[in-house]
């Protein structure tokens, strides 16, 4: 007689084994994904935000990564209430943020943003800061208000990157994320639809990475030889769902190489949908190549969790079973080592313990409506 593990029982095995990132331990392969919230005042972390980290990291999230923190940059952000990672107060806000998430037994690192040219004029916090970027040009191929980077503009966002660094493992947390998708700053350098520049910042692929890999480096000098760094990146944009950093493994191979050579140490491969594959002629998706690529390991995100179809995978109803099997075998087969849940995880905080604990029966499909807060 065949026994079949049911679906359920399977991704609870899968899950729960625990995975070493550079001189971190993380207890399972589930990633809180970094979700913007505006729920911090003058940039500082209240006891709410301790409340809502702590509460997934009890219930099961490995690796939780905070929403994007404005490095101290002036030009870094847009809004007063996004929480900063520089600052006195701020840090020590953030502080207790790690300190909660550790003794609910996760991990945690910020993840350290800086918006570029998405930034418009007489936006907070620094209302008079002027939207920077790689050629002043922003996502839509419009110049409109702001400007090119001067080589002063470019240390000082990449000291920023480094002192926010060395400020997460000073305070505690477990690594730092560097946000280099979606058509922010560092992005924005990647893609040929933003970088325009005739330096040595711009020209073809290599040369685009030259100051993302420079942040890199920085972060990787101002900590910790076993301190975990994560680099996130994505081929769409924030309003460009069909803009490509590369069109090949090839092309991706050329942007990845330099930055894993300076230091990245897992890459964190966003997509809109992770069953997706990435290039024509092979199943795997953006995490996939980029470990085949770069021999690092990947995080994929994209929609997982948030619709019925999904939960009914989970417990062997109906054709969805076939996309939660890809899942599970594709972690399993080391195609990529860790799955980061976003959306899902806002709407219920046991969503990881669920899983883990084999009570997907217990799951109820993503509804934004349902959401009264973020908490």
């Amino acid at each position: 007689m065949t026994v079949t593990t049911p679906p359920a029982s399977r991704a609870a095995e899968i899950l729960s084994r625990p995975i070493a990132l550079n001189g971190l331990t993380v207890p399972n392969r589930i990633v809180m994904a970094p979700m913007t919230r505006q729920f911090s005042p003058g940039g500082v972390p209240g006891e709410d935000v301790v409340s809502y980290y702590s509460r997934r990291a009890a219930a099961g999230v490995g690796l939780i990564v905070t929403e994007g923190t404005y490095v101290g940059h002036d030009s870094a952000g847009q809004s007063s209430r996004v929480p900063r990672f520089h600052g006195e107060e701020q840090l020590a806000g953030w502080a207790k943020v790690a300190e909660g998430v550790h003794a609910a037994g996760g991990t945690i690192v910020p993840q350290l943003w800086h918006i570029g040219m998405v930034r418009k004029q007489g936006q907070p916090p620094v209302a008079d800061a002027p939207a920077v970027g790689p050629s002043g040009i922003r996502l839509d191929g419009t110049e409109g208000e702001g400007r090119a980077m001067t080589r002063q503009d470019l240390d000082d966002v990449i000291s920023a990157f480094a002192e926010a660094a060395a400020a997460a493992e000073r305070i505690g947390f477990d690594g730092v994320e560097l946000h280099g998708a979606h058509g922010y700053l560092l992005d924005q350098f990647l893609w040929a639809g933003t970088n325009r520049r005739t330096d040595a910042y711009g020209g073809d692929r290599v040369a685009r990475t030259k100051f993302a890999a420079e942040v890199v480096a920085a972060v990787r000098e101002s900590v910790s030889a076993e301190f975990p760094v994560i680099f996130r990146y994505s081929q769409w944009k924030s309003d460009n769902y069909d803009a490509r950093l590369a069109e090949t493994p090839e092309e991706l191979e050329a942007i990845l190489t330099p930055l894993a050579a300076v230091g990245v140490d897992v890459f964190h491969a966003s997509t809109r949908r992770y069953w997706l594959p990435e290039f024509e002629g092979s199943d795997l998706n953006l995490a996939g190549w980029t470990k085949k690529l770069t021999g690092r390991p990947t995080i994929t995100v994209g929609s997982v969790g948030l619709d019925g179809d999904f939960i009914k995978g989970f417990m062997g109803e109906g054709s969805p079973l076939k996309s939660i099997d890809d899942l599970l075998d594709s972690l399993e087969r080391d195609e990529y080592d860790m799955v980061a849940v976003g959306r899902a995880l806002l709407q219920d905080p046991e969503w990881a313990a669920k899983v883990l604990a084999g009570r997907t029966d217990e799951l109820s499909a993503y509804d934004a409506a349902s959401l009264k807060t973020l908490g």
